[in-house]
C-alpha cells in the first residue's frame, strides 16, 4: 500500500507520454532522420526543466522524502569518456528499437506486444551488468 502513490504517478506519467507521442515509434524515427522537431523539443524541454530543478535542490538544500539532505556527487572530468561510450549504447539501442527504455512499460500497455523483446533484453542486460559489474574500471 506504501508503493500505490509511486504507480499512480508512474500510471499517470506513461499516460503523459503516450497523448504526447513520445513513445511513439514513427516520432522517435521521425527524430532520427532529422525529420520533425518534436522530440527534439520534448528532450529539450526536459534538459530545461533537469537543469532548473537541480538548481533548486542545490540552492534550497531540498531533502528527500525521508528528510535526508539531497546530494549531488561532482563527475570526475577524465571518466567522461564512460558517459559518451555510454550514451552511444544507448543511443544506438533507442534508434535499433525505436524506443527510449523508460516508456517500454507504456508501450506494453498499449498493446505493442513486440515491445516485450528489448523489455526482456533490457532486464537481462541489467542482470548481466550486475553479475560482471564488481570486474569492470569504475
Amino acid at each position: 500500500m506504501n508503493h500505490l502513490k509511486y504507480l499512480i504517478v508512474g500510471t499517470f506519467f506513461g499516460f503523459v507520454l503516450t497523448k504526447a507521442e513520445v513513445i511513439s515509434w514513427f516520432r522517435i524515427q521521425e527524430m532520427f532522420r532529422f525529420q520533425d522537431f518534436h522530440m527534439y523539443g520534448v528532450i529539450g524541454m526536459a534538459v530545461v526543466v533537469g537543469i532548473i530543478s537541480v538548481q533548486i535542490i542545490k540552492r534550497l538544500n531540498v531533502k528527500d522524502i525521508n528528510g535526508e539532505p539531497i546530494t549531488i556527487a561532482p563527475k570526475d572530468p577524465k571518466q567522461m569518456y564512460r558517459y559518451s561510450i555510454g550514451g552511444t549504447i544507448f543511443g544506438l539501442g533507442w534508434a535499433l528499437t525505436g524506443a527510449c527504455p523508460g516508456p517500454y512499460f507504456a508501450l506494453i500497455g498499449t498493446g505493442l506486444s513486440i515491445m516485450l523483446v528489448p523489455f526482456i533484453g533490457a532486464l537481462l542486460g541489467t542482470f548481466l551488468y550486475g553479475v560482471i559489474k564488481d570486474s569492470l574500471p569504475h
